[in-house]
């Protein structure tokens, strides 16, 4: 009966103790309670985590539309006229490329024309529509001035 209750060097926890060798360890209860825990924490930081980056891809969308109306005012003060296309704005060095909305992933900017339509061209923008797999040979290329829908069409 002396040998099973001898003071012990457990090598797990390394240090001496009175147990029994077979007896070092965590009980199932131990590792349920941490298990629990951290599935709790997650539960509480997972959808906090998501919530965030989605409120960074609508703000990122906001910043690429104020780089693009800013392109836009600045092509007009300086030719005198809005771009017929968002292309026109690449070829004439105003952007590098086209900016990627992070919400949808594509790059097709919903065009719109002057409020009234008295001028051609594009006057400001708005956000891609919906989410749309484009082919990659028409990136950055077919995008030219249509009026956005309800602004300044007749039927």
């Amino acid at each position: 009966m002396n040998s099973l209750r001898a003071v012990h060097y457990c090598d797990s926890c390394r240090r001496a103790h009175w147990c029994r060798p077979s007896t070092c360890g965590f009980t199932l209860i131990e590792l349920l309670i941490v298990f629990v825990l951290i599935a709790l924490l997650l539960t509480l930081a997972v959808p906090r985590y998501l919530n965030t980056t989605q409120i960074a891809k609508e703000k990122v969308r906001a910043q690429n539309m104020a780089t693009l109306r800013d392109a836009l005012d600045k092509f007009k003060s300086d030719t005198g006229r809005y771009p017929n296309a968002f292309a026109e704005l690449v070829q004439k060095q105003y952007l590098r490329q086209l900016p990627e909305d992070p919400v949808t992933g594509s790059t097709r900017w919903v065009p719109i024309a002057t409020p009234a339509g008295l001028e051609p061209g594009i006057y400001d923008v708005g956000p891609p529509s919906a989410v749309v797999e484009e082919p990659e040979s028409t990136r950055a290329g077919d995008t030219t001035a249509a009026p956005a829908p309800g602004a300044g069409s007749k039927p």
